[in-house]
C-alpha cells in the first residue's frame, strides 16, 4: 500500500511539473510571437569613425538608406521580418561601409555597428574621375559630409578596376605602393602631398615647402630613390636654401640631380 502510495505521489508530481513546463512553454511560445509581430520601436546607430576621428558616412544616411533598400522604412517592420544578414549585406554594398553588424534588442530596436573605410589616397585623373583608394584598394567616391585630406593622385592614370594591385605592371598599382611607402616614412608622408603621371608614365612629386618638382620615373628602385632624397632634404638642401632650385631628379642611380632656378 505504501509502495502504491509513493508511486501516485511521483506521478501527481511529474504531472504537476509536466503542467508547469507546457505553460511557461506556451506562455514563451505567445511571447516570441507577440515579438514577431511587434513593429521595430526605432534605430540605433554606431559608427566608428576613422584615424582622424572623422565621417564619411552619417547615422542621419543609414535609414535613409536602408528605406531605399526595403522600398518602406524599417521601423514599419515587425521585428519578425527584419532580416539581420540581408540588413548587414545592404549596408556593406555602401562604398564607405568597410563591415556592419546588425542586431535586435529586448526592446525591438535595431542596432547597427558600422566600420568605415579608410580613405589613403585620392585619384583625380585626366578622365574626369574623382574618388579615393583606401586601404584595401577599394574605391569610393568624395563624401558629402568630409573631404579626407590625402595625397592626390592625377595626371595619366588608367581606370580602376577591382584587382588592379595584382597587375604589378599598372600605373595605378605603382602610384598606390608608392603611396604606401611615403606614408609608412614619417617624413616623407609630411614633405610630399602629390603624385602627377605624365604621358610616358613617370610619376613627378610634389612637395608642400617649396615650388620644387620631384622627378621620381618609373617605380623601380623606389625604396631606394626615396631614401636619396630624404637624404638630400636633410643633408644637402639646407645649404642652399629651398629656393635655390628648380627641380631635384631621382632618376639616375645613386644621384640626386638638381636644376638651379
Amino acid at each position: 500500500m505504501a509502495s502504491y502510495t509513493q508511486q501516485y505521489a511521483r506521478n501527481l508530481r511529474y504531472a504537476v511539473w509536466g503542467g508547469i513546463f507546457l505553460i511557461g512553454f506556451t506562455i514563451m511560445v505567445n511571447a516570441m510571437q507577440r515579438r514577431k509581430e511587434t513593429l521595430v520601436s526605432g534605430i540605433i546607430v554606431d559608427i566608428t569613425p576613422i584615424e582622424n576621428g572623422s565621417f564619411l558616412i552619417d547615422e542621419s544616411d543609414i535609414p535613409a538608406l536602408l528605406e531605399e533598400r526595403f522600398a518602406q522604412p524599417l521601423e514599419s517592420l515587425p521585428v519578425g521580418k527584419v532580416n539581420v544578414e540581408r540588413l548587414e549585406r545592404v549596408l556593406e554594398e555602401d562604398p564607405f561601409v568597410k563591415q556592419a553588424e546588425a542586431w535586435v534588442d529586448a526592446q525591438s530596436r535595431v542596432h547597427i555597428a558600422i566600420e568605415q573605410r579608410m580613405p589613403l589616397l585620392r585619384v583625380i585623373d585626366n578622365n574626369g574621375l574623382n574618388y579615393y583608394l583606401d586601404k584595401e584598394g577599394s574605391n569610393m567616391p568624395p563624401s558629402r559630409h568630409f573631404a579626407a585630406r590625402v595625397r592626390v593622385a592625377t595626371g595619366n592614370l588608367p581606370p580602376w578596376e577591382e584587382r588592379f594591385l595584382r597587375d604589378t605592371g599598372s600605373v595605378l598599382t605603382h602610384v598606390y605602393r608608392l603611396n604606401e611607402l611615403l606614408m609608412a616614412d614619417e617624413f616623407l608622408d609630411a614633405l610630399i602631398e602629390q603624385i602627377y603621371v605624365n604621358k610616358r608614365g613617370e610619376l613627378i612629386l610634389s612637395p608642400k615647402i617649396g615650388k620644387q618638382t620631384i622627378q621620381f620615373g618609373r617605380y623601380q628602385d623606389a625604396e631606394a630613390k626615396l631614401e636619396r632624397l630624404k637624404t638630400f632634404y636633410r643633408e644637402g638642401l639646407p645649404y642652399k636654401g629651398w629656393k635655390a632650385y628648380r627641380s631635384f631628379d631621382l632618376r639616375y642611380n645613386g644621384q640626386v640631380v638638381c636644376v638651379k632656378r
